[in-house]
């Protein structure tokens, strides 16, 4: 039975050394080929600091949005039934079909130089606005990316949620606030870390937007993108690359260490 067990694990442990092991091992030697100063190039050289550091604050804000956002429409929608709620859904995450160059492409329809916006500025006030090529336009295009993910999730915990506890609380004199704060909130946490986790880590690697957008905010994918496209500074470009990775796994990892327990001492 071993010996069967081993065959058939070869071709799973065979994908693995070539497909992860062995870039990974390659990843995180390559900085060395420069000196061991390479590592810490994204803490010691401004422009790498501000990149990490403005990918970090974009991808927690937007993770912050999405989620308050999602968890009020999953509330609505899984909490109620009328007729067009499962087309009102299906619109809704519709964006999942798109990738990050088309949900790009929308804001720049929206808020780029020929964009809508441009053009009733123009009109109102002789002057063309534009947003969708700094922080505002990044902003709106992984809010865009990132909320049909959060509203599948919340929906769905919020249809399993029993109105046991609720009605209690209502022949208990207890206002919506209430129910709220200490039955919808505990029920959800656990959905909120999970997909926060997801949507942070998302955010931070989001590439197809960012390129289409950032022309005037940089985010670390498009630095690191730029590094070993038009640099061939492979190892730099693979020091970036860690540091990106590590904050990513730490966010993850404290999601799924310590998520159970926060959310269950909210409940």
């Amino acid at each position: 039975m071993k010996g069967v067990a081993a065959i058939c694990a070869a071709p799973a442990a065979a994908v693995f050394a070539a497909f992860w092991l062995l870039p990974m091992t390659w990843l995180v030697a390559l900085p060395a080929s420069k000196g061991a100063a390479t590592y810490f190039a994204v803490l010691t050289e401004p422009r790498y600091l501000a990149s990490l550091v403005q990918t970090t604050l974009l991808s927690a804000l937007v993770t912050v949005v999405s989620l308050v956002l999602a968890a009020a429409v999953g509330l609505y929608l899984g909490r109620r039934r009328f007729r067009g709620r499962r087309l009102l859904l299906a619109t809704l995450t519709l964006p999942l079909a798109f990738p990050g160059v088309i949900i790009g492409f929308f804001v720049i329809l929206l808020g780029g130089r020929q964009g809508a916006i441009a053009a009733w500025s123009e009109a109102l006030t002789g002057t063309r606005f534009t947003l969708a090529y700094g922080l505002a336009g990044l902003f709106l295009g992984y809010v865009y990316f990132s909320l049909p993910r959060a509203i599948v999730a919340f929906t769905a915990a919020a249809e399993s949620m029993g109105d046991e506890l609720e009605d209690a609380a209502r022949s208990l004199g207890a206002t919506r606030r209430w129910i709220a704060r200490d039955v919808w909130l505990p029920a959800l946490t656990p959905t909120a870390l999970a997909c926060g986790a997801i949507l942070f880590a998302t955010a931070m690697g989001a590439f197809g937007t960012a390129f289409t957008l950032s022309s005037r905010f940089e985010v670390l994918p498009i630095t690191i993108y730029n590094e070993f496209t038009n640099y061939a500074n492979f190892a730099l470009a693979a020091s970036l690359s860690i540091a990106l990775g590590l904050i990513t796994w730490l966010v993850l990892f404290v999601a799924r260490r310590f998520g159970p327990q926060l959310a269950a001492g909210g409940a």
